[in-house]
């Protein structure tokens, strides 16, 4: 929306090329030639004949708005015609057309997208209310609520109202807009294409400036709204002005190329023709010529480029079943590259875009890439949402182009809309917009109730925490990725299933650290939210992180997420740290002791050997406990050692040649055993354990605490009970405390005895 543009439709001459961009033309539907807007401009000052009748200058858009829409009534942009006419009437732009001439582009884009007749309305009166004297009330009088809401959608803020602000806000206003209706951003994107098309007499400084803004956002948005057609062209467009010696070279690719006398793209197809004919499979196949940045790219990647290398084939069939077919016979009847096959019609992207990929090789050695879909699927890569026509409108009766979901809120725009009302500033806004949408992929994982997550690639599960619960995540102290224990720093990927562990504690906390694996905004924000309304929490946390050395802990993927509090440990043997893990009034603190060795268990009534006098011993590697199946074995000195029957020792010797002996439980009934405790890293996890264990009745001989890994601590206890009998409440005790996920009796070692 801007009368600052020159004219030629056709891009004219662009910096560092001698003259206009060589379009790579792609064999579409028929094509009919570019619009003179100099010629329109002189049609629209005479304006209609007569009130009845379509202007002349706007036929070129109702031709191709006839094309998609053949029983559309045309009265409502013969209306807005005559408004937006004479509301800017006496205006030009920089390039000195009449600024009717803008509009018409604008919805000449959009109709030949295959936009309906309320868009194609309001794109022709989408400058009215911000450069006239129209205002929004009129325009919803004469042309209703839904033309109204799209032409607010896309007008700018003032920047006598918003200063420095105005462009930022400006762009939160049209995502929300967007977020009840995508149309708005349909016309913001034809906007900005033929603004973009017609930037030559802008001031070089400003044509960059205007060209980084599309490049960091309006291309992204084209490319999740689907809007193939208009994405390229503002890549091509944008990379004229940004980059202009490298345009150049790529021009001058295309154009030595379109100069050769063979064309293997042209030989293949003829192939493909032939394969498919003799299949009986109807399918149009064409060549898609790659544009400027998609050559520049594949030149970058492969180096000296080849024929092939210049576009791709495109196979149009009828039927989702004949893109299956067509893919069987090409791999069945030519040379297949089966590491280039993706089918995004089984899994569409989150684009809408859906299409199979594969290509096929040359005796030459050149790989022909081909795509292959339906013609309502092609329509839909092109166009995007534009092509799904009035997506709130009711269904109809004949599903006829029922194969794509309703987008009126996909799902990276759901989570845009969230975290942009918690955005505290418009620099914050506009900055952290152009690192969300910088994330071009799109993953989905799920959750263990069949739910699904939409997360952008690369998001760990400290942004599945937040997208599920919103600030709520601040509780939340791990994650089970795919049934097995994970840290909050682990990357997820696609169709991955992800069980979120929450704390029981409202007070909970996240971590500064978390912010190093947050990857989405709406995870960023609400931690540097809470952080920002806790700062005493946050400063012990940055103070603690300096004094333990974990705030940039070595090893990039082992570093902990979450060391906070009395958790954080610098040695094994560190028990309790006596800052912040005061027992609780009741349990009382253990004593740091050394390890419990073999023989520190007395013999006696509780284990009896069939070795009269014999001295006897629990196995550390097994810590038997009644009513655990037992055997014995002789060891240096006449001590015999029990083990569980199970214990991997006990394979092991008998292996070995050495004879068991017989042991049996005795009558008493206190016991001695070992349990190792895995939790993940939270303040006061020490307290509550050992005051868990105190309140079962459990006397703590020893512990040993590890150093923190990825934010999971192991801790190992052996503790005296009264009562073998006591054991599984013990155990059930322990693994209730919250941040406690496994609790388990001591593992047998690997070596022997």
């Amino acid at each position: 929306m801007s009368a600052e543009a020159t004219n030629p439709v056709t891009p004219g001459p662009m910096p560092g090329a001698a003259s206009g961009p060589v379009t790579p033309t792609a064999p579409r539907r028929k094509t009919r030639p570019r619009i003179d807007l100099r010629r329109l401009g002189r049609a629209a000052l005479l304006g209609p004949a007569a009130r009845d009748r379509l202007p002349d200058a706007i036929s070129h858009v109702v031709e191709a708005h006839r094309a998609h829409h053949p029983e559309a009534d045309l009265d409502p942009l013969r209306r807005a015609y005559v408004l937006a006419e004479s509301s800017h009437r006496g205006q030009m732009r920089k390039s000195g057309e009449p600024y009717i001439t803008h509009p018409l582009a604008v919805t000449l884009i959009l109709a030949e997208l295959g936009a309906e007749t309320t868009t194609l309305t309001a794109s022709l009166l989408h400058d009215t209310v911000e450069d006239t004297d129209v205002t929004l009330d009129q325009v919803g009088e004469q042309f209703g609520e839904e033309v109204r809401y799209l032409v607010d959608g896309v007008t700018k803020l003032e920047k006598v109202d918003y200063g420095a602000a105005a462009e930022p806000e400006t762009f939160r206003k049209m995502l929300v807009a967007t977020g009840n209706d995508v149309r708005v951003m349909s016309i913001k994107l034809a906007d900005r294409l033929h603004n973009m098309r017609t930037l030559g007499v802008m001031r070089p400084e400003k044509q960059e400036r205007i060209a980084k803004v599309t490049r960091d956002v309006l291309i992204p948005l084209a490319e999740r709204l689907g809007v193939q057609a208009l994405k390229t062209e503002l890549e091509d467009l944008v990379f004229a002005i940004l980059h202009p010696e490298e345009y150049a070279h790529t021009r001058e690719l295309i154009v030595r190329n379109a100069d050769r006398a063979d064309d293997p793209l042209a030989e293949v197809a003829d192939e493909v023709r032939s394969v498919l004919r003799e299949a009986g499979i109807p399918a149009e196949v064409l060549i898609r010529p790659r544009h400027f940045v998609s050559v520049h790219r594949v030149s970058r990647k492969r180096g000296r480029l080849r024929g092939s290398d210049f576009g791709r084939l495109l196979v149009l069939v009828g039927e989702d079943a004949d893109c299956y077919g067509v893919l069987g016979e090409l791999h069945t009847c030519m040379t297949p590259v089966v590491s280039e096959f993706k089918d995004f019609i089984a899994v569409p992207k989150f684009n809408l875009y859906q299409s199979l990929h594969t290509a096929v090789a040359r005796a030459d050695g050149q790989v022909v890439e081909v795509l292959i879909r339906t013609h309502q699927m092609h329509k839909v890569a092109e166009a995007g949402v534009v092509a799904l026509g009035n997506p709130y409108a009711p269904a109809p009766d004949d599903p006829a182009d029922g194969e794509r979901v309703d987008p009126t809120r996909p799902g990276w725009l759901s989570r845009l809309l969230d975290w942009q009302e918690a955005a505290p500033d418009p620099d914050h806004f506009w900055s952290t917009l152009r690192e969300d949408l910088a994330q071009d992929r799109e993953i989905t994982v799920f959750r263990p109730d069949g739910g699904t997550l939409g997360l952008p690639e690369g998001a760990t599960c400290v942004d599945a925490a937040y997208a599920q619960y919103g600030e709520d995540a601040h509780a939340c102290i791990g994650a089970r990725v795919n049934g097995r224990l994970a840290t909050l720093s682990t990357v997820l990927r696609d169709g991955d299933t992800v069980q979120l562990l929450m704390g029981q504690d409202p007070a909970s906390e996240p971590s500064r650290e978390w912010l190093e694996h947050a990857h989405t905004p709406a995870a960023r924000i609400a931690i540097q939210r809470w952080l920002a309304a806790h700062p005493a929490q946050a400063e012990a946390q940055e103070h603690e992180a300096r004094t333990t050395g974990t705030d940039r802990p070595s090893g990039g993927g082992d570093r902990p997420d979450r060391l906070s509090g009395a958790d954080r440990f610098s040695g094994t043997e560190r028990l309790l740290d006596d800052r912040t893990a005061t027992p609780r009034p009741g349990p009382e603190a253990p004593a740091a002791s050394a390890p419990e060795q073999p023989g520190a268990r007395p013999a006696g009534g509780d284990v009896l050997a069939d070795r009269p006098g014999a001295t006897v011993r629990l196995a550390r590697c097994c810590t038997p406990v009644p009513p655990d199946e037992i055997t014995g074995f002789a060891v240096r000195g006449g001590a015999v050692t029990v083990h569980r029957v199970q214990c991997p020792a006990v394979a092991r010797m008998k292996d070995g040649g050495r004879e068991d002996v017989g042991v049996r439980w005795g009558e008493a009934s206190e016991c001695r055993v070992t349990l190792v405790a895995e939790s993940f890293v939270r303040p006061h996890l020490l307290a509550d354990l050992t005051e868990a264990m105190a309140l079962e009745g459990a006397e703590i001989v020893s512990a040993t605490v590890e150093p923190p890994t990825q934010q999971q601590v192991r801790h190992t206890y052996t503790v005296q009970l009264p009562d073998a009998a006591h054991l599984p409440a013990l155990m059930r005790a322990m693994r209730n405390v919250a941040g406690v996920y496994d609790v388990s009796r001591a593992q047998p070692q690997t070596q022997g005895t």
